[in-house]
């Protein structure tokens, strides 16, 4: 399992304090960047092999 911040193996607690305040940047099952859209109603997150995130 990877961050979905930084990319790397594992969590890290500086990601999640971020985390709490911004969308996912990878994806954590195969650490693929995500392609990201913030709007004022929330985000969603999508990976091109494991779909979209919403939040």
């Amino acid at each position: 399992m990877y961050c979905d911040r930084c990319g790397e193996p594992g969590s890290h607690q500086a990601c999640s304090a971020a985390r709490a305040l911004e969308p996912p940047r990878y994806c954590t099952h195969c650490r693929r960047r995500m392609k990201v859209q913030v709007v004022p109603t929330g985000w969603t997150a999508t990976c091109v092999e494991h779909g979209e995130l919403r939040g």
